[in-house]
């Protein structure tokens, strides 16, 4: 799994279509998309770089909003592990060399399915990490999707994420 959208409940399906046709059309022929076990949460493997496919999916909905009907969110997943502390930590601490030293940072949990301490996480997390915390104005956002035993862990640029919703209101103005 390298990338994670979000959609409404009981849209999925329709979801995971939407997401299959852009992940075709910009390039690859097989990607894998699937419904995970949490309403509303779409996971797509592709041979496409994530960062690269967030980056044509924002022009995709640029310049033809109406093609993006049933997805709101994209994130790009830099490593998936299991849902135990210690591979976390160790996830995020593989992706940390792309922070500079003058970072900020701050940590984001997104949590379901899971009886991992959000506090405990945080703190082993912020304990590797030698930058500043920034809760508001940030470099990046240290991304946790825990979905049950599967755990996608990003360090990422606040633009490397799409709203769908957003990102249209934004290009009306």
């Amino acid at each position: 799994m390298n990338l994670i959208a979000t959609c409404s409940r009981h849209l999925e399906e329709e979801a995971c279509d939407e997401i299959s046709d852009i992940i075709e059309e910009l390039g690859d022929d097989s990607p894998r998309i699937g419904k995970s076990s949490f309403s509303g949460i779409i996971w797509a493997d592709t041979s496409i770089d994530p960062f690269v496919a967030i980056t044509n999916i924002k022009k995709i909905i640029l310049d033809e909003p109406w093609r993006m009907r049933y997805c709101h969110r994209f994130i790009p997943i830099r490593h998936t592990t299991s849902a135990s502390l210690e591979d976390i930590v160790e996830s995020v601490k593989n992706q940390i060399k792309i922070m500079k030293d003058t970072d900020t940072y701050r940590i984001t949990i997104e949590k379901r399915g899971s009886d991992i301490s959000s506090k405990e996480l945080i703190d082993s997390i912020a304990g590797i990490i030698p930058n500043k915390v920034s809760l508001e104005s940030y470099d990046w956002n240290v991304m946790i999707q825990i979905m049950g035993g599967i755990v996608g862990v990003s360090i990422l640029k606040e633009e490397d994420i799409i709203s769908t919703l957003k990102l249209k209101r934004d290009s009306m103005e």
